[in-house]
């Protein structure tokens, strides 16, 4: 027994070593519904994050913004009764929605007081942890907004103090931008991810509504007319350093579509106007062969899109297919997970979500 036992002690440190280093595949979504009821009918049961979309600054504090907003905090956590292994979140900004993140976060008392609102927030509400949504530390981001070269170093002072605040036991995660600039420009990536679980890759809104010609706004691969695309996102965080297990990549449950768009190419890299966003819920009746569109499949982006001819609309977008596709690269890659926005927009069955956990299932038997 005394030879047997340095080698059960052995194979016991291994065994948690292992489960320290692989967590499992992380499948995120970001909830921005307005219903608490509506949440209940997804199935949440394929999830391991779900973050609540959004809170923000109020003076130097995390707040929540309205009375149905704590509902639906509340509603979120009580999902763990049917997910017991469910992680819930809260996101701090959104596109539009951190209009002082800069000039708060640039002061050490007022970081502080920030972490310590998350921590009691996180304590009241039993949550998780804190995702931080700032668009855009360092360069520009929604109009109008205040930023400046001192958000590099000050985003990492703040996550710094959030994990001295949170401890271990509770997530930090960020939402960054997918494209070369903010990959380039907009946070120091070794000493932040150091502090914080996982980078939300926000690999979709690559071309957007200031875009003025069309293209994939979430393809998986780059082509020779569009560099901007996850696995070149993922291969500029890996060469800077950024673990790949640390790397989420980002799903749209949403079609974006312009107008006024050429015939030429199915209107795939043409001019056009930015016209509006559709849920994926919607597609079908919005965007279906009677109306007009036509299903197109780029194999070198691996990634669909729809062109209506008589109405010059070209549409892009994610569909069950490239879905699976995105799945199966982030293992492929041994990435931490796959990440969307947001499950709002889904269908509450045989929607993205199922795609994804038909993915999981699929190429983790391989």
């Amino acid at each position: 027994m005394r030879k047997a036992f340095p080698v059960i002690l052995s194979c016991f440190i291994i065994v948690q070593a292992q489960a320290q280093r692989s967590p499992g595949f992380a499948v995120i979504a970001y909830y921005a519904g307005n219903n608490p009821a509506q949440i209940d009918s997804f199935p949440v049961e394929k999830l391991t994050h779900l973050i609540f979309s959004f809170c923000h600054l109020k003076g130097n504090e995390l707040h929540i913004d309205k009375a149905v907003d704590t509902l639906i905090i509340q509603k979120m956590v009580a999902l763990k009764q049917r997910n017991p292994g469910l992680k819930v979140l809260f996101s701090l900004g959104g596109w539009g929605g951190c209009a002082t993140c800069s000039p708060v976060f640039s002061t050490r008392a007022n970081r502080k007081a920030f972490a310590k609102s998350v921590k009691e927030l996180c304590k009241y509400f039993a949550a998780d942890g804190l995702d931080l949504d700032w668009e855009y530390p360092t360069i520009a981001g929604f109009p109008g907004h205040p930023y400046g070269p001192q958000d590099k170093q000050d985003f990492t002072l703040l996550v710094r103090k959030l994990r001295k605040k949170l401890g271990k036991s509770r997530e930090i995660s960020f939402a960054a931008g997918g494209f070369n600039q903010y990959i380039s420009e907009a946070v120091e990536w070794q000493p932040v991810m150091k502090q914080v679980n996982r980078v939300n890759l926000m690999t979709y809104d690559l071309v957007n509504g200031f875009s003025g010609n069309t293209g994939h706004h979430t393809p998986l691969y780059s082509t020779k007319e569009q560099i901007e695309s996850i696995d070149n996102a993922v291969q500029k965080l890996t060469a800077l350093g950024v673990p790949a297990g640390k790397i989420a990549i980002g799903a749209a449950f949403y079609g974006r579509v312009w107008e006024a768009v050429l015939d030429s190419n199915s209107g795939l890299y043409q001019q056009g106007k930015f016209r509006k966003s559709v849920s994926f819920k919607n597609f079908r009746s919005e965007l279906s062969a009677d109306s007009g569109f036509v299903a197109h499949w780029d194999e070198k982006a691996m990634a669909p899109y729809l062109y209506n001819q008589a109405q010059h609309l070209f549409v892009t977008h994610d569909d069950q297919r490239s879905i699976g596709l995105k799945t199966k690269y982030a293992m492929d890659k041994h990435l931490a997970g796959i990440m969307f926005w947001q499950l709002g927009e889904d269908l509450f069955t045989e929607g993205l979500l199922d795609a994804i956990d038909r993915a999981k299932k699929e190429y983790g038997k391989k």
